[in-house]
């Protein structure tokens, strides 16, 4: 007999309509597939197993004393998969195997609905998914339910029709199925023997039935019965649910797993049991930093087969540090097969799995501190950004937590026992330029430019009551200086009066400090109101006038940046003491430029004109004064 796929029945309506039934186009249907659903065509290998899991997993359920066996061969362009599962009859194969989105798996009428609970069969696409590389499909299978019946060939083409006939008993003597596939043209690479074994090790290693793979060549020159040239696809128990000798041994072999599974050698291991919810794996730390950005891809297992390798939504984000695989019987897979479905489940195992990753590092910080020194010397910027929603965690990783600070790279433990008032930068520029006269003065800076670090400075106070943590602002690093002696600075009037105006147009006002390092002429302070106000004001001198008209109505009463001269500086003592406002003032501009250069500070086009200024400004004063001296020569 002869039908075209998928054979439907008309339901009953009323005599004024007449019901017609859906026609789908098998080759349009495989295009989809192909280029739509599936990222590619290596999962037929993956249908082909779990068809056969199902029907081994339904002939146990119906009889427990059953021999079940799964194998696997192809060459020349043809891939075979025999079972001894459950098999079908000619009414099954007619009901099962040609007919879109049903599925064995969803009730009980044909005895397959232990198999799986909300799994891979769910939507009913099956078999005909193998027409993504396969010309022509050919079933030979004999049922375990029906010892009477027949056994039965189903052969189906690509063009979107098949045929079923009934074969003599001694075709198939024992229950199980047996399917042919026949490479379609362009297709043939992917029924070479090495890829199809490669894809059924990577589809089915944790597989709960031995399945066995041989080169049909092999197959046909070994004794009916014999397996002398099969190879293991299986390999059970898992590598994390191994009993090994010793705790070091165990470390060893996971090592070795995880080089061979994602190609690099770990920094350690973390272990992901989470019996409750079906899930068991391992995480592995990867051995150099990442980017908080990075999304690493996952392994999942759904019930041994594998689902996908690149699941980026398993673990929470801050997690970026490990690459993690797990077997699961609870998870929901999308459509395509070949990912996690974002759902309520899957947001309770995300965390779970993140705080079981916690509790390692808790362990780690109680009973193995060398292991976590290790970790965290790579990997510090993962926990900064679970730390930072976790007060608890980052009461534990204070100790260890690096951080750089005006006194040195140290924990916040140890920083925070000798400053009990903590300031904080929140550029790494601003540090840099304020760190050594910070440490000179006495004054706790930390640099929060760094990612994580300002949230968790801002939580340090809830963990160590007692601590003062502010953003430092030029006000606070003023004061901190030595202020110079009045009769000092009373002499300096004038100078101080010329260079105020030089640099007003700046918004800049100019201080008299007297400070340490003496090699650091002038210091440029600002804090974040003032740099947004910088910024709008450049921003307002590029812009076109409609935009320059409201930005100029965006302008806030920000307090000034400082210019903050070093008195013990002996360039700044001549500059001040020279006589020439307009040179002494020239000086000051440069002195300003070349503050805002340590300070890397971007600089506004007001800033380089004055920069640009400053310099032929002060060429001119020596030449001049060298043309002056050899005149006089």
């Amino acid at each position: 007999m002869t039908s075209t796929i998928p054979p439907t029945g008309a339901a009953d309506t009323p005599s004024e309509a007449a019901a017609n039934s859906f026609q789908v186009d098998l080759r349009g249907l495989v295009d989809l597939l192909s280029h739509h659903l599936y990222s590619s065509p290596r999962v037929y290998v993956r249908e082909l197993l779990q068809n056969a899991v199902d029907a081994v997993t339904a002939r146990r359920a119906h009889d427990p004393d059953a021999v079940v066996r799964i194998r696997l061969s192809a060459g020349a362009g043809r891939v075979t998969i025999e079972d001894t599962g459950i098999g079908l009859t000619a009414a099954e194969a007619h009901s099962l195997l040609a007919t879109i989105g049903r599925s064995s798996k969803r009730g009980g009428e044909h005895g397959l609905e232990t198999t799986r609970q909300e799994f891979l069969g769910q939507f009913g696409i099956g078999l005909l998914a193998c027409f993504v590389v396969a010309r022509q499909i050919r079933v030979v299978t004999r049922s375990a339910r029906d010892p009477q019946a027949a056994p039965v060939e189903w052969l189906a083409t690509d063009d979107g029709s098949y045929t079923v006939r009934e074969l003599p008993h001694e075709a198939l003597p024992e229950p199980g199925t047996t399917v042919h596939l026949e490479a379609r043209p362009g297709a043939e690479e992917w029924t070479v023997p090495a890829k199809v074994e490669q894809l059924a090790r990577d589809y089915g290693s944790l597989l709960p039935y031995d399945i066995t793979f041989e080169e049909e060549e092999a197959a046909r020159a070994t004794a009916p019965g014999s397996v002398g040239a099969a190879r293991p696809i299986t390999d059970r128990p898992a590598v994390w649910d191994r009993p090994y000798a010793t705790p070091d041994a165990r470390r060893v072999a996971l090592a070795g797993h995880c080089t061979a599974l994602f190609g690099f050698s770990p920094l350690d291991s973390i272990d992901l049991d989470l019996p409750v919810a079906g899930v068991r794996g391992v995480a592995y730390v990867l051995p150099e930093s990442t980017s908080p950005a990075h999304r690493a891809g996952h392994r999942v297992h759904l019930k041994g087969m594998l689902l996908t390798d690149r699941a980026d939504n398993l673990l929470p984000d801050w997690a970026f540090f490990v690459r993690a695989v797990l077997d699961t019987d609870t998870l929901r897979p999308t459509a395509s097969r070949e990912n996690l479905y974002d759902d309520e489940t899957l947001a309770a195992v995300r965390e779970a799995l993140g705080a079981r990753i916690r509790t390692w590092l808790a362990e780690l910080a109680a009973s193995e501190p060398d292991r976590l020194a290790a970790f965290l010397r790579v990997h510090h910027l993962g926990v900064k950004s679970l730390a930072r929603h976790d007060a608890e965690l980052l009461g534990l990783m204070l100790p260890w937590l690096p951080f750089e600070t005006s006194d040195g790279s140290m924990s916040l433990e140890e920083f925070a026992a000798a400053h009990r008032e903590i300031h904080f930068t929140r550029t790494v520029e601003e540090f840099r330029q304020i760190a050594p006269i910070a440490a000179a003065h006495g004054l706790g800076v930390i640099n929060a430019g760094y990612t994580y670090d300002a949230d968790l400075l801002a939580l340090l106070p809830t963990v160590r009551p007692g601590i003062k943590v502010t953003e430092l602002d030029a006000g606070a690093v003023t004061d901190r200086l030595d202020p110079v002696a009045a009769e000092a600075e009373l002499a300096l009037t004038a100078f101080l009066s010329t260079a105020r105006i030089r640099l007003e147009a700046q918004s800049c006002d100019v201080v008299l400090r007297a400070f340490q390092p003496v090699s650091v002429p002038a210091l440029f302070l600002d804090d974040r109101r003032t740099r947004q106000e910088r910024d709008r004001a450049s921003a307002q001198e590029s812009a076109d006038s409609l935009w320059s008209g409201i930005l100029g109505s965006l302008r806030g009463a920000a307090p000034r940046a400082r210019l903050v001269l070093n008195h013990n500086n002996p360039l700044v003592r001549r500059i001040a003491s020279i006589p020439d406002p307009a040179l002494a003032g020239t000086a000051v501009e440069s002195l300003y430029g070349q503050a805002l250069l340590m300070a890397q500070r971007p600089l506004r086009p007001a800033d380089s004109s004055l920069l640009n200024r400053a310099f032929l400004g002060l060429l001119e004063w020596a030449t001049h004064s060298t043309g002056t001296e050899g005149t006089q020569k």
